[in-house]
């Protein structure tokens, strides 16, 4: 990866160099504001956020079968598609952060609407004419269990799930870049502390994720369902207040405009003029003098070869020259390299969408293959099955901290590159650890049928446990931890450092979209498979009875389908060109020691990499 060319700090560095300022665009002093003193609060707020999603989301599935008596496809599309709304949303709330209201105020508007989610959930699992009444102590499958619930109910539980999705859509994006902006780039330390972030933001955030599979589920299923949603909800609205409370330390970076005017700008001027040959010099392209870019504290990119189609739209053309040609016919040069990264990075972005449909069964049916097993941990205690997934969380804090503080260093220098090795190895390694993981699933799987069989539970339709451990699951969840480590950790890293400056919140989305994506991708996939072996009067993989499903062969599906995604990853890889790092730095300056009155003012300048050092081909893995 190109390296950033940067100069040791001036004694007179007082305010940040990367165009942030405080909420009405003032400079802000670097001592008073931003750094790990301000992303303190971003993570506290995090930290009760996902407590507040994954106190939703890990037990939803056994919410949707045992309390509404929906069954297991049904029931695990339902999660799959509001975890994939909740993760599409995102983009929404990048546009609006990026073109209008910026980051901070998008995401306290968004987090109002959350709450709201949050609360409305409560009330649906609280009030007794918002929930089915109870069917005694059968299961979904005990006959006498008839008692549906009713389009009301379903419709108010439903909004409440929905209206949540609308809140992250504002607030998914928008925190971990706002985290990240606290960060002046164009300082050294700075910049070194940045490089750790998404390591330590990961390894707070599960945190709360921990909490919700451990403490949060155990409530909701021994305790109450209202109880186990009233705690996230009043944890959710302490982090927004906690969040609001930092306001004074906070750095912020100006709105920017509507990226996805100035891509389709791009793309329309490149359109018209597809006939149009383009100068053998990229100095006679359009683009805008130094001083624009420096009054609006911005990096000025330089011309890259990649993607070459798209500088036509910067092509100057007609006798008028750039001052007679319309805003849909000719972008600056800057403009059309931020549209290169951006449309550059959506192959890494497609070969993300199999592994995070992996991710979605966590919650679904690696849940519903717990409530099979024997539970019990000594003579009272039964562990719930959602709490597997924080052996998830465990694994991946633990992978993240040996990965930053020992992995890191080590190859760090090996390689020469300060990441230790680049994002998108980083991201071949999680790949890898998916086609183990779902191989793995598919052998426990086939074990724990051949053990239904044994004891004859095959036909049991819930009413009889497995003689078998949960914990025989257990090792598909840890390695989910470390694929995480590796494969999410890189995702988010990857979006947010390759996209231009003024569209990392766009940039970052991509990560979220990914798992979007993912989720309803694992919706269609379990749709189709369901119906297509349930053809010509077969059993089918997938039924309300686990104990007669072949959920091993569907995970044996899932081995060949990562295969095939990771061979297309490598070629991605070897296509892919990293953006050369541009950015405001400050020089030393130069002269004699103070006092002598022979010194030379410190002076500032911008260091740009030439369009032959732009980009290095990632060419392993």
């Amino acid at each position: 990866m190109a390296e950033r060319l940067e100069a040791a700090p001036a004694a007179g560095d007082e305010y940040t160099q990367d165009g942030t300022g405080d909420l009405h665009g003032n400079p802000v002093l670097r001592s008073k504001r931003g750094g790990w003193k301000a992303c303190g609060f971003v993570v506290v707020y995090e930290v009760f956020e996902r407590m507040a999603f994954y106190g939703i989301s890990s037990n939803l599935v056994l919410y949707l079968t045992t309390k509404l008596r929906q069954g297991v496809v049904p029931s695990a599309n339902n999660v799959t598609n509001w975890v994939g709304t909740i993760w599409m949303t995102p983009v929404i709330g990048a546009y609006v952060a990026d073109a209008h209201l910026g980051r901070y105020r998008t995401f306290m508007a968004a987090s109002v609407v959350y709450l709201c989610g949050m609360i409305l959930l409560t009330l649906a699992v609280s009030l007794p004419a918002l929930r089915p009444p109870k069917c005694g102590a059968g299961t979904p499958d005990h006959p006498n269990c008839t008692h549906e619930a009713t389009s009301a109910q379903l419709g108010v539980f439903f909004l409440g799930l929905y209206i949540l999705a609308v809140g992250t859509g504002g607030t998914k994006p928008n925190i971990s870049t706002i985290g990240a902006d606290q960060f002046d780039d164009s300082h050294p330390r700075e910049r070194r502390h940045k490089l750790s972030f998404f390591n330590w933001w990961m390894f707070s955030i599960f945190f709360g994720t921990l909490f919700a599979n451990t403490v949060l589920v155990y409530i909701q299923d021994n305790v109450g369902w209202s109880v186990g949603y009233a705690l996230p909800t009043l944890g959710l609205a302490v982090s927004i207040a906690i969040f609001t409370a930092g306001t004074p330390f906070y750095r912020h970076k100006p709105t920017s405009g509507s990226p996805f005017a100035k891509m389709a700008r791009v793309i329309v001027g490149a359109a018209r003029k597809w006939a149009v040959a383009a100068p053998v010099d990229p100095r006679d392209l359009h683009e805008l003098d130094d001083e624009h870019y420096a009054k609006m504290k911005a990096a000025r990119l330089p011309h890259t070869p990649n993607l070459a189609v798209l500088s036509k739209a910067a092509v100057k053309t007609g006798g008028g020259g750039a001052q007679a040609a319309s805003w849909w016919s000719l972008s600056t040069v800057t403009q059309v390299e931020e549209t290169k990264q951006m449309l550059k990075m959506l192959p890494v972005l497609a070969i993300t969408f199999v592994p995070s449909a992996m991710i979605a069964q966590i919650n679904t049916l690696f849940v519903k293959q717990g409530t099979t097993l024997d539970r019990h941990v000594g003579p009272h205690f039964e562990i719930p099955p959602a709490s597997l997934q924080g052996f998830v969380t465990i694994s991946m804090l633990v992978s993240v901290v040996l990965y930053d503080r020992a992995f890191m260093p080590l190859a760090r220098r090996a390689t020469g590159n300060p990441r230790g090795i680049s994002l998108l190895q980083r991201m071949g390694v999680g790949l890898v650890i998916h086609i183990a993981i779902m191989g793995i699933a598919s052998v426990t799987e086939r074990h724990r049928l051949a053990v239904a069989r044994e004891h004859g539970v095959s036909d049991s339709r819930g009413g009889t446990t497995i003689p078998l451990t949960i914990f025989v699951l257990l090792p598909q969840f840890v390695l989910m931890g470390v694929a995480d480590a590796f494969l999410e950790v890189a995702k988010i890293e990857f979006f947010y450092d390759q996209a231009p400056e003024g569209m990392k919140s766009l940039g970052t989305s991509y990560a979220m979209t990914s798992l979007g994506v993912g989720n309803f991708l694992s919706s269609a996939l379990l749709s189709t498979v369901s119906r297509v072996t349930r053809r010509q009067g077969r059993a089918g993989w997938v039924l309300n009875n686990l104990n007669a499903s072949r959920l091993d062969k569907y995970y044996a599906f899932f081995v060949v389908l990562n295969c095939a995604n990771l061979l297309v990853f490598f070629v991605v890889c070897r296509l892919y060109v990293y953006n050369a790092e541009v950015a405001r730095v400050v020089d030393v300056g130069s002269g004699g020691a103070a006092g002598a009155g022979g010194g030379e003012e410190n002076k500032k300048r911008e260091v740009a990499l030439q369009p032959a050092n732009v980009g290095a081909v990632e060419s392993t893995l």
